[in-house]
């Protein structure tokens, strides 16, 4: 189905669904290296507005990538909530942004359901940066392992102390560093420097130990491949979380070795596992915008509009975590600080009207046209989005991964500027320890109990 808009005079006809939103994104480095971008500002906004006109109720029928040739379509179709969807199904896209803009919190959270992953990445195409901060900010998810994420006024950070050989001393000064300045609470990942088994099962060790020792109420992760994390259960190894890289095609997963049955297997294992004490969300997801397209899977629909399907397969299995490494690709999907900036906002957007436990990792490679400026300003942005949590590495740079983020103190200065709290069992815990949290006491001192882990 053909889709027209006429500007200054010019007529532009969209070929099909796919097509039409290609062409409605903002500009991105990687929608032009897939050739799918709109050939002029003139052509985009045609795009945007045919866009808007569009009924909600066509992305119920019309698909960008084929039922019987995608089983991520097939999980979108089929897990459709006709009830939830009930408010806004008379909506165009447009009369669905203005409906979000205006809703009650408890109402827009109630959508999630009844929305598909097409759907948000439809509206937020034709949204500002202040209207995607606005509606998301509204958006409430509460997930719980060891502590309770996501509640209002919270503001969680994933303490990363990732070591380029995995030396157990390495890892363990970065957990020292990131708990002293009151990082953890969403959990303390690591990402492996190899995917061997032997070295993944101590590095889960050693976080459980730590964990153990001082009774931190918080999640450890050792972000393996899935398969090499079910091998660990099998083993014995003390696994709380069971990580993933994700995407938004059947074709993207396999490319990653991964199905929707095999995620629903190491989920089936992990919760056999009861290891959670306060709740049961054992899986925690990664995606980000441009994977598709290096996988060469993209089926020619536009990486933002993927990336909200991968929205959709995490949504299936009731993560505590999710998020978007927004910049780590590379310039060859977001070229520079705006894009990464207007792409971080559109994910984190995306994530919370689905109904997921949304996190960015606020970050940029170093042949990026961005630098850590441009990630002020989008750390800003999310915090004041409600962004559920942030990463926190040691110094901004990440020593094994080999690109920039965000430090602790970053965390600890978006706390403070917006007076956003840690997850509360966890905020107990660091008063229990001594660890400072006031501006008193920033940087925070030693605190005895821990002189041990020093």
């Amino acid at each position: 189905m053909p889709f027209a808009q006429t500007i200054g005079g010019t007529r532009y006809v969209f070929d099909d669904l796919k097509t039409l939103l290609a062409r409605a994104t903002p500009l991105r480095s990687g929608d032009v290296l897939a050739g799918i971008a709109a050939s002029s500002a003139a052509e985009r906004i045609a795009a945007q507005r045919a866009l808007a006109d569009l009924p909600l109720v066509h992305f119920l029928t019309g698909t960008v990538i084929a039922y019987e040739a995608d089983e991520v379509t097939r999980l979108i179709l089929d897990r459709h909530d006709a009830a939830a969807f009930a408010p806004v199904r008379s909506l165009t896209v447009g009369g669905f942004r203005d409906w979000l803009l205006a809703a009650e919190p408890a109402a827009v959270t109630a959508l999630a359901p009844g929305l598909t992953p097409e759907m948000v990445a439809a509206v937020s195409k034709i949204m500002r940066v202040s209207d995607l901060i606005q509606v998301a900010a509204k958006c409430r998810v509460v997930t719980r392992f060891r502590n309770t994420i996501g509640l209002p006024g919270t503001l969680s950070i994933r303490l990363q102390p990732n070591h380029p050989t995995d030396d157990p001393r390495g890892v363990t000064a970065s957990v020292l560093d990131g708990l002293l300045l009151g990082a953890g609470d969403a959990v303390i990942g690591v990402n492996p420097a190899t995917d061997n088994i032997d070295a993944v099962m101590r590095l889960l060790d050693l976080l459980d130990t730590v964990r153990d020792r001082f009774a931190i109420p918080t999640q450890s992760c050792v972000l393996s491949h899935v398969t090499t994390t079910m091998l660990a259960m099998e083993r014995g190894a003390p696994v709380d979380l069971v990580f993933q890289s994700i995407g938004g095609t059947e074709a993207t997963n396999a490319a990653f070795g991964v199905s929707l049955s095999l995620l629903r297997e190491a989920r089936d294992q992990a919760l056999s596992l009861k290891r959670g004490t306060l709740g049961s969300n054992v899986m925690y997801f990664e995606t980000g915008q441009g994977s598709a397209l290096s996988a060469e899977a993209h089926h020619g629909v536009d990486q933002q509009t993927l990336e909200a399907r991968a929205y959709a397969v995490a949504r299936e299995f009731s993560p505590l975590l999710v998020n978007s490494v927004v910049g780590f690709i590379g310039p060859e999907y977001l070229f520079d600080g705006k894009q990464i900036l207007r792409a971080g906002l559109e994910d984190h957007f995306c994530g919370k009207l689905l109904g997921l436990p949304m996190g960015v990792d606020v970050c940029y490679t170093n042949h990026a046209e961005a630098d850590q400026d441009d990630m002020d300003t989008l750390l800003t942005c999310l915090a004041v989005a409600g962004v559920t949590y942030v990463m926190g590495v040691p110094g901004a740079d990440d020593v094994m991964l080999a690109y920039q983020s965000t430090s602790f103190h970053d965390g600890l200065t978006a706390r403070a500027m917006l007076g956003r709290r840690a997850a509360p069992e966890f905020e107990e815990w660091l008063a229990r320890m001594d660890i400072g949290m006031d501006a008193e006491r920033i940087p925070a001192r030693l605190s005895p109990a821990l002189i041990g882990l020093a």
